[in-house]
């Protein structure tokens, strides 16, 4: 008789949650993205479970130091609208990265590369994005996370 290896699935109550700081000061903001946004999802484990909430927590510090590589800065628009008749607007990346709220930039990156829906919203939760140096997540005591050195694209120089 043949036994065959069976896949494990994980279960919420048996997940562990980690806590991982990143300096995003220098960083490419389409890499620093997804790397979070795969500690989010949990890929970076072994037993993931797509189904599941498995990821870490991520703290993002310095965020309005994030960087942008080429000319992004200047030709990367971001448009939405108001809702009323010709209330298109638009905003830069500099713009959006210089105005009041730096840290919705990277927000949004790692957002649209969650998946949509209510476990994503639930995965969501776990960034937190600070746009100084200081956060207040010290006593879970969070794993420092070196982006820049895992890959020499990841920072610009």
């Amino acid at each position: 008789m043949h036994l065959q290896a069976q896949t494990r699935s994980l279960k919420p109550a048996e997940v562990t949650k980690g806590w991982v700081v990143i300096n995003a000061e220098g960083l490419v903001l389409g890499r620093l993205a997804t790397i979070v946004a795969n500690r989010l999802r949990g890929k970076h484990k072994p037993q993931f479970t797509p189904h599941v909430d498995c990821g870490d927590h991520v703290i993002i510090v310095n965020a309005e130091k994030v960087r942008v590589t080429g000319n992004k800065a200047e030709q990367s628009v971001f448009y939405w609208h108001t809702g009323f008749a010709g209330g298109i607007k638009e905003r830069t990346f500099r713009a959006r990265i210089e105005g009041k709220h730096p840290e919705r930039v990277i927000e949004k990156a790692v957002e649209r590369m969650i998946t949509r829906g209510p476990l994503g919203r639930v995965q969501m939760k776990n960034l937190h994005v600070y746009a100084g140096s200081e956060h207040p997540h010290a006593g879970n005591q969070p794993v420092a996370l070196d982006v820049g050195a895992l890959n020499r694209k990841n920072k610009v120089v």
